[in-house]
């Protein structure tokens, strides 16, 4: 063969070489692409099923705390109920008003700075007194 068809094969061969790397690159886009697509769609979906399920779970759990809190508050209810019904007992089942005043004034003493309101007569409170 001469120097000159060699060089026509070579150049054939190299043609055929990028004809086949185009064919690979559109072929990927035409199957590969599309594939991807859909497993990437799926592992998105999973991804959103697996947080959904775990919200779930912090809902059920917070409620069940919220459960939790509810009956230990009314099981304090029902010991203060019954700790007032022991103390009407002591009282001999009779509240008279200058008892009542006097839990008034002891629960006063107990918590600071605290505003209080007096009706007037005219019905409304005094919003500020200040002694001299």
């Amino acid at each position: 063969m001469s120097e000159r068809n060699q060089g026509a094969v070579i150049t054939a061969g190299g043609v055929l070489s990028i004809a086949l790397v185009c064919f690979a690159i559109v072929a990927f886009f035409l199957f590969g692409v599309p594939r991807y697509k859909v497993w990437q769609q799926e592992m998105k979906g999973r991804a959103e099923l697996a947080q959904a399920e775990q919200n779930r779970q912090i809902k059920i759990e917070e409620a069940k705390a919220n459960l939790e809190a509810e009956k230990l508050n009314a099981q304090a209810e029902v010991v203060r109920a019954q700790g007032a019904a022991e103390a009407i007992k002591i009282e001999n089942g009779s509240l008279t008003p200058t008892y009542i005043q006097y839990l008034w004034v002891r629960q006063q003493n107990s918590s600071a700075n605290k505003v209080i309101y007096i009706p007037t007569e005219a019905g409304l409170p005094i919003l500020e007194a200040k002694g001299e």
